[in-house]
């Protein structure tokens, strides 16, 4: 009788075992682990309070951010997790693009559009499907 029961365990598990894990797969949503820094020739240049942004935004295509947070320079060195939960827009999802670019980009002035001064830092192109982490140097000033 038990090893009947035990059987019927085993045959109920082999059997739902890859659809549970199939669902799991599904429904796990593309996330990028960002490791953000800043160089010491640009420290000099930031003040705690300035805001700094991490986004990842399309290489070709629309230019808004597919996901980003906003920190303070005071943050850093900050670890970063971007996702659909950080998308802008319904429609404009990290999840939908094969790659994307990550950046990271400290404003002065706290503005969402990149103006004269600020700092930033960029990553190479990445793809999104492989959940990649990546780390980016903020060591450039928009001349």
């Amino acid at each position: 009788m038990t090893e009947i029961r035990l059987s019927a365990i085993l045959l109920l598990l082999v059997t739902l075992l890859p659809s549970y894990h199939g669902a799991l797969a599904e429904s796990a949503t593309p996330a990028i682990r960002v490791s953000v820094s800043l160089s010491e020739t640009m420290r000099a240049l930031v003040r705690p309070d300035d805001t700094l942004f991490v986004y990842a935004r399309a290489p070709a295509g629309p230019r808004m951010p597919l996901a980003i947070v906003r920190l303070t320079a005071a943050d850093l060195p900050a670890t970063v997790i971007l996702d659909d939960s950080s998308a802008m827009m319904p429609n404009l999802k990290l999840s939908s693009f094969d790659e994307v670019v990550v950046m990271a980009r400290i404003s002065r002035s706290g503005d969402a559009m990149t103006r004269s001064g600020d700092l930033f830092g960029s990553s190479v192109p990445l793809r999104v499907l492989e959940s990649p982490q990546v780390r980016v140097r903020i060591e450039e000033q928009v001349p």
